[in-house]
């Protein structure tokens, strides 16, 4: 899903860089409030893309991954209800 995520990325933003483009390199000459607006809608796109790149899907188990410190792993475990508790 990693891949994924990253072709919307790059396909937003491309979107975007294509927007600022076209809106002041055409569009401004028939209409600046057109250009405007295009860059506005722009301006939305990149904050949406970072959204959409770093968002973790229910495959991403991150949360999951050990920490490397034994005492720290089991004591989260516990909490977890993974492990029983030590007698």
């Amino acid at each position: 899903m990693y891949a994924r995520r990253r072709h919307i990325y790059f396909a937003m933003m491309g979107t975007c860089i294509g927007l600022f483009v076209l809106a002041w390199g055409v569009v401004r000459i028939w209409s600046v409030p057109a250009a405007v607006g295009l860059c506005v809608v722009a301006m939305v796109i990149p904050p949406v893309a970072a959204m959409v790149a770093n968002r973790r899907g229910p495959e991403d188990r991150w949360w999951d991954d050990p920490s490397g410190d034994p005492e720290s792993d089991e004591w989260w475990d516990e909490l977890d209800g993974r492990k029983r508790p030590r007698p």
